[in-house]
């Protein structure tokens, strides 16, 4: 059996080289247990064994092993108590980095010795494991995300197709502690992980192959419902027919530059491909990981060049019709930038993340009311009237709290509520969930910081969702019943004159409200600061803005427009306002909210320290010029490093 023979030959010799030969002192695990991070979106470290985050090697040290050990046991006993069953099933999964097929045998180990049914997936994207969790009783997927390849480290759920709520994090994350704290962990790892019989582990790597098979299935009807938006499988295909009869008229390309991730083995281009999209990716071989992870705009370059080499190959009537698009997944596959041709100046484009996010909100939230609407849009000029659906619909949209205004701009228009959260996936996923407890549809929510989207009913970020939210805004045209999704959007936001019936992303993207956003992944996107304790630099933070304020006001109102500002904190779910004490903000986001004259929003300062290393994330959001911008994270930064520089002699 091929699977036992490779696991028995490799995998099995470092399992018990490192439980015989090579254990760890308890002080080793302190020191590894001390710089993993335990956060709710998941775990993670430097598993790599030179402790060189760029290391390729699928070598982990000892201490890390019974660290991989404890957080299992954890997760076992979790998992036993909320499922209440005798013996849960638990689906278990890796992206394609060198450390994840040792971590999860270790993994796998420790369930099975603690009673679980394991159902082991391979390599398998982040998405299609959570989709599949729904028909087990929790999933464990081992990744570090868009972190460098010698990272790693665990993402838990149980079976809503998200990882656990912020309570449950919690939870799990202080039994592994006090497990790590028992001087017996290690031989308590030790015992785990040498089975007296190995019959166990090898019958679930040989089942291996079904369940992944399986796993695709849930997967893919799962997006097909995520997209559609319609549970019944026959509305399903008169959406997906009418999309690929569209698809003829404009025809579409896209590509993929999967930089070895794990949607390689995923569904990616048997799900475009039967819709009538082309597909072409580049760096398809898992864990052909040929460039840094993070899907930001100096890692999209190459899937830019690429776009250029097949439209400079095309012929002439290609390049007049087709409609180029690409993406480049990070390493487990939940996220997604964008990438596009720009017909206008003849060139393959990196979208920002706050555009692609903007993007997907519009396309979801007109795809909303499309759905409901018999007859045609009503050319009334009374902008109320024409939000009448969407105000009936109840529509919302959860963001994280640095996500740009322009998604309210973008909201209004269609009625819809926003709704902020603090920064982290699972924070947006359960404001998300109490907002629709509440009467509300949140049909689309996610952090435009980063960019992609999360689209109901999923609870996880996905690449295609984002696409097909794009492909839906090209596709979905007039017909003599209704206007499509981008005529609407411009009756709505009151430029039809830009619209035409050829138009295409660019025409588009040129109706976005106009903001200038601070990117995430820019160096002035981190101010480095010497303060630890959160609550004090912000407090110091807000004497210094005050009195800046108080100095400057004149002169912010005369250039900026600035007539009184409101200070905002985030913490997990929870959104105060108007806040008299900006060190309540504790270790969650701090926002100032810059007002003109009638109290519109017209810019924000915000802010957010790192639990891992010693620098606040900070960023600005101005309705206007990139100068505007520049100029308010310049005053911005040099508040904070003087915060710091006060807060420290206190």
């Amino acid at each position: 059996m091929k699977n036992k023979q490779k696991y028995s030959s490799v995998i099995e010799t470092k399992i018990e080289k490192i439980f015989t030969k090579s254990l760890p002192t308890f002080e080793d695990v302190q020191k590894s247990l001390d710089s993993t991070i335990l956060s709710a979106s998941g775990w993670r470290r430097v598993f790599a064994e030179s402790q060189n985050e760029q290391d390729k090697t699928t070598n982990i040290s000892s201490a890390d092993a019974v660290l991989a050990a404890m957080m299992s046991k954890s997760f076992s006993d979790f998992i036993i108590q909320k499922s209440k069953k005798e013996v849960p099933t638990v689906v278990l999964g890796t992206d394609t980095r060198p450390t994840g097929a040792l971590i999860a045998d270790i993994m796998i180990r420790v369930l099975i010795s603690n009673g679980i049914d394991v159902q082991y997936l391979g390599i398998s994207a982040a998405p299609e494991i959570m989709a599949y969790s729904y028909q087990t009783d929790g999933f464990v997927y081992i990744s570090a995300s868009h972190n460098p390849i010698g990272h790693n480290g665990v993402k838990f759920g149980t079976n809503n197709g998200g990882v656990l709520a912020s309570k449950d994090a919690t939870i799990l994350a202080d039994n592994f502690r006090k497990l790590c704290s028992h001087k017996d962990c290690i031989e308590q790892a030790k015992n785990f992980c040498l089975l007296q019989n190995n019959a166990k582990i090898y019958k679930i790597y040989s089942k291996s192959s079904k369940f992944k098979e399986k796993a695709l299935n849930a997967y893919t009807s799962f997006t097909a419902q995520v997209v559609s938006d319609k549970a019944d499988k026959k509305q399903q295909k008169a959406f997906f027919r009418f999309l690929k009869k569209n698809s003829k008229i404009t025809p579409i390309t896209v590509v993929a530059d999967m930089n070895g991730s794990a949607r390689t083995v995923s569904i990616d281009n048997d799900f475009l491909t039967r819709f009538g999209i082309k597909y072409h990716a580049i760096n398809n071989k898992p864990g052909d990981i040929v460039h840094e992870i993070i899907p930001e705009p100096e890692n999209l370059i190459f899937c830019a060049e690429e776009i250029t080499n097949i439209f400079n190959s095309s012929n002439s009537d290609i390049k007049n019709k087709e409609t180029f698009l690409g993406y480049m997944p990070d390493c487990d596959g939940d996220r997604g930038n964008i990438v596009y041709w720009n017909k206008n100046i003849q060139k393959a484009e990196v979208l920002k993340a706050q555009e692609v996010f903007a993007l997907s909100v519009l396309a979801e939230l007109s795809f909303s009311i499309y759905q409901n609407k018999k007859d045609d849009f009503p050319l009334t000029e009374n902008i109320q009237d024409k939000k009448t659906i969407g105000i009936a619909q109840k529509l919302a949209v959860v963001v994280n709290d640095p996500t740009s205004m322009r998604i309210e701009e973008i909201a209004r228009c269609f009625g819809a509520d926003v709704f902020r959260a603090e920064v982290g996936e699972a924070n947006v996923v359960n404001l998300a969930r109490e907002k629709r407890k509440q009467g509300f549809v949140v049909r689309i929510l996610g952090e435009g910081s980063n960019g992609g989207n999360i689209t109901h009913p999923a609870a996880v970020r996905d690449p295609l969702n984002t696409l097909f939210a794009l492909l839906k805004l090209l596709l979905i045209k007039d017909t003599p019943k209704k206007k499509g999704l981008f005529h609407d959007w411009c009756i709505r936001s009151n430029q039809e004159d830009k619209f035409k019936e050829n138009f295409s992303l660019c025409d588009i993207i040129a109706t976005l409200p106009q903001y200038a956003t601070t990117g995430v992944s820019e160096k002035r996107a981190i101010a480095a600061v010497l303060q630890k304790e959160h609550t004090k630099l912000k407090a110091a933070y807000q004497k210094i803005f005050e009195e800046e304020w108080n100095i400057k006001k004149t002169e912010l109102k005369q250039k900026y427009g600035f007539y009184s500002f409101e200070p905002i904190c985030n913490n997990g779910t929870t959104e105060t306002r108007n806040i008299s004490d900006y060190s309540v903000s504790k270790t969650g986001g701090l926002k100032i909210l810059f007002k003109g004259s009638n109290g519109e929003n017209l810019a924000f300062l915000w802010m957010r320290g790192s639990g891992t290393e010693p620098v606040f994330r900070i960023m600005c959001d101005v309705k206007g010029t990139s100068k505007t911008e520049e100029e308010l994270l310049e005053w911005h930064t040099k508040m904070i490093l003087q915060a710091d520089e006060f807060s420290l002699k206190q």
